[in-house]
């Protein structure tokens, strides 16, 4: 095959990429006719036996053209998770009347960073126009959304691998911001590099803490490298386009690196296969959520110091058929004994079973408080039995 030939079949497959994005915005455009049907019917926004069907006849029709199942499922779960998430968005949109075109969105680092994908993602799905803030240190985000000098605040609050980020539960004991949306980012942790070299020539590796507890498998394999801690991931991207040297790298996004100009040298070196990190959205005012999208509340409670006080609160959810997705508890400063729990619930805060379940956890608890309910953002994909 000669030079131009393989020009030919590069300038094709360019072109049927193009035809591919140009697809998939008017397949877009139409769940957004799907929503507003929906709003106009109160019809659900997912229908998971349609789904279903969808899926089993792509795949039928994927093997007639020698396209595997399992890359022709996976790619159209990543589309129907599209299609989900903007269908729910317009239903925000419209029960809160919510003609804001633009948006001013407050995260951490500058640009490159997981906040500031996060960020990014939240405000295309939302606003036409972000103005995008980004901020030095987590309690900078909430400050921002506080004074009215941000709209929302994009802070991380776990990931699937290193767990839960402290510092951000401890800032919501002391804000009076409310939780509007959660935003899950896979995470794909890369070396990226400025120019040629290979893994045995590097001597330097930049990152926040958290990508090098993350990867810590794979960095024992390089006992020689030294560890430089930035205090965010786009920071050390930063770092190492300004150095431009063959001996340092950055442990970082392959995403954010294309922003720098850096190239990738290894990826997907995480301990774990499913790295991702789950991102709360913050607002002055809380949200209301519609009964056709699956929802999720956040509360903080203190129980006391007496005997069984956790499981009695939790014998209440229970009770309602409230299903708990998480449970993290976190000391009251000022009081050494004594610990806040933060709960997560699949339930809307509009719903019966939620409100009989508050007013019987208010009798029960010291203290007691809704941080937010917003839609959950968690799209599991149909079986196929």
């Amino acid at each position: 095959m000669n030079d131009n030939t393989l020009l030919t079949l590069r300038d094709r497959i360019s072109a049927l990429d193009l035809n591919l994005l140009s697809l998939l915005a008017e397949r877009r455009a139409l769940a957004l006719d799907v929503a507003r049907s929906k709003i106009a019917s109160q019809r659900p926004i997912r229908d998971m036996a349609r789904e279903r069907e969808l899926l089993k006849r792509l795949v039928t029709e994927g093997q007639k053209r020698d396209l595997d199942g399992f890359y022709v499922t996976r790619l159209f779960q990543m589309i129907i998770e599209d299609s989900v998430l903007t269908q729910q968005a317009l239903l925000q949109l419209d029960l809160n009347h919510q003609e804001q075109r633009s948006a001013r969105v407050a995260f951490l680092g500058p640009k490159g960073s997981y906040s500031h994908l996060a960020a990014r993602q939240y405000g295309a799905r939302y606003f036409e126009q972000v103005v995008e803030c980004g901020c030095q240190k987590f309690s900078d985000i909430v400050q921002l959304v506080e004074t009215g000098q941000a709209e929302y605040g994009i802070l991380p609050i776990e990931n699937s691998s290193s767990g839960s980020i402290n510092e951000v539960y401890d800032l919501l004991q002391h804000t009076h911001l409310s939780l509007v949306g959660e935003i899950a980012i896979p995470i794909d942790h890369c070396i990226l590099v400025s120019g040629n070299t290979n893994l045995e020539r590097i001597e330097v590796i930049y990152s926040h803490p958290q990508p090098f507890q993350q990867c810590s498998q794979f960095l024992g394999r390089f006992p020689q490298w030294q560890f430089d801690y930035c205090e965010s991931t786009a920071a050390a991207m930063e770092k190492v386009a300004q150095l431009n040297r063959p001996t340092v790298a950055a442990l970082v996004s392959g995403q954010g690196g294309a922003l720098y100009g850096l190239q990738v040298l290894e990826s997907n070196l995480a301990n774990q296969q499913q790295n991702i990190t789950r991102f709360i959205v913050l607002a002055r005012k809380p949200i209301d959520v519609t009964e056709q999208v699956p929802a999720k509340t956040t509360l903080i409670m203190a129980t006391g110091q007496q005997s069984g006080a956790l499981v009695e609160a939790l014998l209440v959810l229970r009770t309602h058929g409230i299903v708990m997705t998480r449970l993290e508890s976190r000391p009251i400063h000022g009081n050494a004994h004594e610990e806040m729990f933060y709960i997560d619930v699949q339930a809307n805060l509009r719903s019966g079973k939620m409100q009989k379940a508050l007013r019987e956890l208010q009798a029960i608890t010291r203290s007691l408080k809704v941080l937010g309910c917003y839609p959950s953002e968690n799209v599991l994909p149909v079986d196929q039995e």
